[in-house]
């Protein structure tokens, strides 16, 4: 029996045993079981912290330089580029939105709804965008099927976005492990995950790059509907320790609302961050404007949705339920504004704590918790970007 139970203990998991509150039992003498437990570790999001300023000696925000090369650890692949990266969400990650990315040296991950001759349209006509869009799919064959047509077809694109909502699942780790045994000079791009454990699971599995976020989108529900999910600024920290360990890169997806999100990501650690909501109602997001009292807005909606579901699989199945909602989004014109709205933020936030690269960025940035982030006297509004969505001549 002492043995036994010593075996018990050394399967006990690390953040289990930590804090001291899993409980162990044998079940008919024939198994083990856990009882819940509460880690007590406050974890942090966006809106829990600033960036603490400090010394710096650059004179201008111009002086930042926000291009990155990496180096991937699987692919072997060297790419320069300003990391950040549309969603591959069917709203947003468009080919309309690729070919103004591209111009920005910035990244597109393109759902996975096209079909190969719109892909091959759309290599032919924007060769220069390739190096920066990944193809996208999920687990299934048809999924990856298409994935095998699409790079025959278009051999210059070398990214691939393995995308399902839960990477903790075995199934998926598999998958990775397969593309990655079929395509092993392309980057492999796999999440989402959380943890530091599967961080390094997908790693070893031959991702290159982990997408990292369970339910901080804007339009993802999966939190309200499973009550699952980690604060985001943890995740990528906790995440980006576990990757780069391992030579690995990770990608902070959702929860991003402004530029000064994107600066908290990337000085907890994030190689890319990658954003859906940011982008939507611009004109290179799919759908057509609505007007309603005199302003115009796009639809966006989570790709768990109802309205994804009866878009592309005739609805939602009986075994679960919708983990996204739909929305209207106000009309923001082109999307270049808003890239350059988001690449001043990052400048700004670099030259605040001396990083004149953004690769140094992790190096120079001290959190500190707050308990307010922003003056709310006159609310959140700001009428210089509202008044793009007001309908000429209403």
């Amino acid at each position: 029996m002492t043995n036994i139970l010593q075996r018990m203990r050394s399967l006990v998991p690390r953040a289990a045993a930590g804090a001291g509150a899993a409980a162990l039992a044998l079940v008919g003498g024939t198994g083990i079981a856990y009882t819940a437990h509460v880690e007590s570790e406050v974890k942090l999001d966006f809106k829990d912290v600033l960036i603490r300023p400090k010394r710096s000696t650059l004179r201008s925000r111009s002086e930042v330089e926000l291009a990155r090369t990496f180096h991937f650890k699987h692919s072997k692949q060297e790419l320069t580029c300003v990391p950040l990266m549309v969603a591959n969400m069917d709203t947003v990650g468009t080919f309309e939105m690729a070919k103004c990315f591209g111009a920005h040296q910035a990244m597109v991950a393109i759902h996975k709804h096209y079909t190969v001759a719109e892909w091959e349209t759309f290599a032919a006509t924007s060769p220069e965008t390739l190096p920066y869009v990944a193809v996208s799919a999920g687990t299934s064959r048809d999924d990856l099927a298409r994935v095998d047509e699409i790079l025959v077809a278009c051999p210059d694109v070398r990214m691939i976005c393995l995308d399902v909502a839960n990477g903790y699942s075995e199934f998926f780790t598999n998958t990775v492990r397969e593309v990655r045994a079929k395509y092993p000079t392309h980057t492999i791009i796999a999440g989402n995950v959380v943890t530091n454990e599967m961080t390094e699971e997908l790693i070893l599995s031959g991702a290159d790059m982990v997408k990292v976020g369970i339910g901080p989108g804007s339009v993802c529900t999966t939190r309200k509907q499973a009550g699952v999910g980690y604060p985001q600024l943890s995740a990528v920290l906790e995440c980006a320790d576990a990757a780069h360990g391992l030579g690995g890169h990770i990608i902070a997806d959702g929860g991003i609302t402004c530029p000064g999100d994107a600066a908290k990501a990337f000085g907890a650690g994030a190689d890319f961050i990658m954003c859906g909501g940011v982008f939507a109602g611009h004109d290179e997001a799919a759908g057509e404007l609505i007007v309603k009292e005199g302003r115009q807005y796009k639809l966006f909606y989570g790709m768990s949705s109802s309205t994804a579901m009866e878009k592309h699989v005739g609805g939602v199945a009986n075994y679960r339920s919708s983990e996204g909602k739909t929305v209207q989004v106000p009309y923001k014109g082109p999307v270049s504004a808003t890239i350059l709205d988001l690449l001043g933020g990052l400048r700004s936030a670099c030259t605040y704590v001396g990083a004149s690269t953004l690769k140094e960025m992790k190096h120079r940035t001290t959190f500190v918790r707050v308990t307010q982030q922003l003056n709310p006297v006159f609310g959140s509004h700001d009428l210089a970007k509202e008044k793009v969505s007001l309908v000429k001549g209403g």
